[in-house]
């Protein structure tokens, strides 16, 4: 293992992202359709916000046991918007870091995902997952 890998060899690209008018309903849409649990929020290809599955299943009236498989009802959906519920401030991290680096941060502020920005613009994310297929090839 090579203690100053780019974290561009882990990261995923392209990025599925949304925009704070998008609806919850399109999220939810991405979430299913792409297996991911977090979604960065852009403006002008500028990090301004993150929402997660988990900030999704926050707004259901029901229990949906961790699946994708149940749909929130329209009613939930139109009291609030991505606006409302995306996590604001978010961390990022930069693409001229190394793969320990992403792994010292997410340790340590218990995150489960981070935007890679390279230019103040968002060109990747890293999660966990990532994270633990790259433990998983060096055995």
């Amino acid at each position: 293992m090579i203690r100053k890998e780019p974290i561009s060899m882990i990261m995923t690209t392209p990025v599925v992202t949304l925009t704070k008018n998008d609806s919850l309903e399109k999220a939810e849409h991405l979430f299913k359709k792409n297996h991911i649990r977090h979604i960065p929020i852009v403006e002008n290809d500028k990090i301004i916000g993150m929402l997660s599955h988990n900030d999704i299943l926050r707004l259901s009236f029901s229990d949906y046991a961790g699946d994708f498989d149940g749909d929130m009802d329209a009613p939930v959906y139109n009291m609030f918007s991505i606006n409302h519920i995306m996590t604001r401030n978010v961390v990022t991290i930069s693409s001229s870091n190394s793969i320990k680096d992403v792994a010292e941060i997410i340790a340590s502020k218990e995150f489960h995902a981070l935007p890679v920005i390279s230019h103040k613009k968002l060109i990747g994310i890293v999660t966990t997952t990532d994270l633990i297929k790259y433990l998983l090839k060096q055995f």
